[in-house]
């Protein structure tokens, strides 16, 4: 079966950075448009970042812009999210999430509608 396991959250102050990666497995990784969502206490989920199977295709929700990076490695079937300048508001659980065969990074990618499988999450905290 499918499984997607994030790691490398943690407690950061701000201004600080972070790497968070997502190992996936029961999948082809390189043929999977994968993306990070966040959700914070009381809040909905957010979309942060999708990025295409390739790669080559990238997509942020306007917040992290200019300060996250989403990234992949299908040779090791591992996505990244590259979290600097980090803000107090960017403290959330991270969840990675791989997309339905087929599906790609679409207008409508941070609804989370073209994903199907998700991991168990990691908290990001970040002190002010």
């Amino acid at each position: 079966q499918v499984q997607v396991v994030e790691s490398g959250g943690g407690l950061v102050q701000e201004g600080g950075s972070l790497r968070l990666s997502c190992t996936a497995s029961g999948l082809t990784f390189d043929t999977t448009a994968m993306g990070w969502f966040r959700q914070a206490p009381g809040k909905e989920r957010e979309g942060v970042s999708c990025i295409s199977a390739s790669g080559r295709i990238t997509a942020y929700t306007n917040s992290v812009k200019g300060r996250f990076t989403i990234s992949r490695n299908n040779a090791k079937n591992t996505l990244y999210l590259q979290s600097d300048n980090l803000r107090s508001e960017d403290t959330a659980m991270y969840y990675c999430a791989a997309a339905r065969l087929g599906a790609y990074c679409s207008a409508s990618w941070s609804t989370g509608g073209v994903f199907e499988h998700w991991g168990q999450g990691t908290q990001v905290t970040v002190s002010s």
